[in-house]
């Protein structure tokens, strides 16, 4: 990795950070588990080319706030959800996963449709048992299944139903954290108006 490459990708994840944190609809979709935002580098092999949220995205005084600095390696699940999408469509490197629910995945779809995105969903109700129970397997059947589920088109966002001890979430891609920073602010406010 180059140092102009680390330069650059600390420098965007810091000006997305810094606009999420100003974002005050956003933490109305926080999830339990908290969001993180990943940033791969653009050969990106394994979680630690990964530069996530050390501690992920919590809410502090009302307003999202990231609970760490940025970190290679500081996420699993979204670091291993952003290499395994890069399979389908390599122009995308970032993501941030949010809180979701029947009816906000359907307004997400009306969004979608709207800005020529497409969307997918992952109903964790059909993940095979042997791909349930096996650690790490679920990755590439979710991110395929998401696939499918768009029309064979890599989503943009995809909604993630939950299941047994599972957190219903959506997840946003795009080329880098400051493109996913704005988006999601925007449907964040844009959903916050509707309710």
């Amino acid at each position: 990795m180059t140092d102009n490459e680390i330069i650059d990708m600390y420098g965007r994840m810091t000006i997305a950070l810094e606009e999420i944190g100003h974002c005050r609809e956003f933490a109305e979709i926080i999830p339990e588990v908290r969001s993180n935002l990943v940033f791969a580098r653009k050969n990106a092999k394994t979680r630690n080319d990964v530069l996530a949220v050390d501690g992920r995205i919590t809410v502090v005084g009302g307003m999202p706030h990231a609970s760490g600095r940025p970190v290679f390696g500081a996420s699993s699940h979204m670091a291993r959800l952003i290499i395994e999408y890069r399979k389908y469509d390599s122009s995308v490197r970032a993501g941030i996963d949010f809180a979701s629910s029947p009816s906000f995945a359907r307004w997400l779809l009306q969004y979608c449709e709207k800005n020529g995105w497409s969307f997918g969903v992952i109903d964790r109700r059909n993940e095979p048992e042997e791909i349930r129970d096996a650690e790490g397997a679920s990755m590439p059947w979710k991110v395929a299944e998401a696939v499918r589920a768009a029309g064979r088109r890599p989503p943009k966002i995809f909604y993630e139903t939950g299941a047994i001890g599972k957190e219903p979430v959506s997840v946003l891609v795009g080329r880098d954290p400051l493109e996913v920073a704005t988006q999601i602010c925007a449907i964040a406010k844009l959903y916050h108006d509707t309710k």
